[in-house]
């Protein structure tokens, strides 16, 4: 099993910057795919981006591609989310989450664990 922190959101401008960070704790975190989704009120969660187990290979979501970055550190057991370029539409809870898999998945049911949520506003 795997406990999942997230952290780092806030309120920004249009056209700005926010990081965000995924601590992890207890089992291996580099058994685990992980991913970042976000939901909007009144709307389902969406599938954000998500990391290999290693690092190497990194998915997107068309709406984010180009203005957002995963990354994850393993000896730190940590994920990231950096964002740039916000727009009001990325106005959402933006949760982390684990699955223990080889395969990556853009979809949440996938996922096993799950972070709080933290939330992020964009404004005008």
């Amino acid at each position: 099993q795997v406990q999942l922190v997230d952290s780092g959101g806030g309120l920004v401008q249009a056209g700005g910057s926010l990081s965000l960070s995924c601590a992890a704790s207890g089992r291996t975190f580099s058994n685990y795919i992980m991913g970042w989704f976000r939901q909007a009120p009144e709307k389902e969660r969406e599938f954000v981006a998500a990391i290999s187990r290693s690092g190497g290979s990194t998915y997107y979501a068309d709406s984010v591609k180009g203005r957002f970055t995963i990354s994850r550190d393993n000896s730190k057991k940590k994920v990231y989310l950096e964002m740039n370029s916000l727009k009001l539409e990325d106005t959402a809870v933006y949760y982390c989450a684990a699955d223990y898999s080889i395969t990556v998945y853009t979809t949440s049911q996938q996922y096993d664990y799950w972070g709080q949520g933290t939330q992020v506003t964009v404004s005008s």
